[in-house]
């Protein structure tokens, strides 16, 4: 699973909000598909959580269910409180769990 953080705007200051988009390339199956050739039911295959985390700490946990749409987005609102690590967790309902990290660095 692939994935990509944006914060916006590119820069900002101690306590201002930023928003944080995660997007993770994804099939997200609902098990309800047929394969167009075989006729046989693709497997579910969905993200089912997603946790943002500062400096190893919970910001906010999702918990998702399979009826998002390929290479979902997700975003949040977050107040900046300094320098630090912005980690966020995708896990989806194969076992599947994929970690990307994006440093916070507040100009000014």
């Amino acid at each position: 699973m692939k994935t990509l953080i944006k914060i916006k705007p590119k820069e900002y200051k101690v306590g201002e909000v930023v928003k944080i988009d995660f997007m993770a390339m994804h099939p997200m199956e609902t098990g309800m598909r047929k394969n167009k050739d075989t006729g046989e039911i693709i497997p579910a295959q969905y993200i089912n959580e997603v946790n943002f985390m500062f400096n190893d700490q919970l910001i906010t946990k999702m918990v998702i269910w399979e009826s998002l749409s390929v290479n979902p987005l997700f975003s949040i609102s977050f107040k900046v409180p300094g320098e630090g690590t912005l980690k966020v967790i995708a896990k989806d309902n194969k076992g599947q769990s994929v970690e990307t990290t994006q440093q916070i660095t507040p100009k000014g």
